[in-house]
């Protein structure tokens, strides 16, 4: 385990910033978490995955803006879940860019949604980046001052450790269950 940790603080940065790209929850917490054990900086730290998350759904945004028939292949499976994030889009309107960073599941799916439509690139980039800030120092700022706690977790989860996965997948399966039920059709 020490290893694991030295290497996370070695790399972290590098870690925390390719993950963070493509969402970046979890990597902003452990992030936060070795800020406390002071492996890592916590400015550094929500400075890296900020710049990151912000650059990757920018990316997302303009990739799925100008590349529409190269997009749509990869899209196929994922057709009901795309016109879900235009439903999330039209319901909650510019909100739902602060939001997605937070929920698991559509996090790359509203950029990619918002990208093939005629929404300003200007004002999605504004957001972004204030979202992302928000988001970045929010959970890792959370995180760190949750240290001491995550940190007896993480210790009791080391005593039980069948814990952890059936945690996960209870949530992993919950989310699966609630895409699904959302994106069904619905009999009229």
């Amino acid at each position: 385990m020490e290893d694991i940790i030295n290497s996370l603080s070695t790399y972290g940065y590098i870690i925390l910033f390719f993950y963070s790209l493509g969402g970046g929850m979890v990597a902003i917490i452990a992030a936060g978490i070795l800020s406390y054990a002071g492996k890592m900086d916590l400015t550094t730290s929500i400075a890296v995955a900020f710049v990151a998350n912000a650059l990757g759904d920018s990316l997302l945004f303009y990739i799925s803006r100008y590349n529409k028939e190269q997009m749509m292949p990869y899209l196929k499976k994922h057709r009901r879940k795309l016109a879900l994030s235009h439903i999330m889009m039209k319901k909650y309107g510019d909100k739902i860019i602060f939001f997605q960073k937070f929920v698991y599941g559509i996090k790359t799916l509203i950029p990619i949604g918002i990208g093939m439509t005629k929404y300003s690139a200007i004002k999605f980039n504004i957001l972004n980046i204030i979202s992302a800030l928000i988001w970045a120092i929010g959970l890792g700022y959370l995180s760190f001052t949750a240290g001491e706690t995550l940190t007896k977790a993480s210790s009791y989860f080391s005593t039980y450790p069948w814990l952890g996965p059936l945690i996960v997948l209870t949530l992993l399966g919950g989310l699966w269950y609630y895409l699904n039920a959302a994106t069904q059709k619905k009999n009229s």
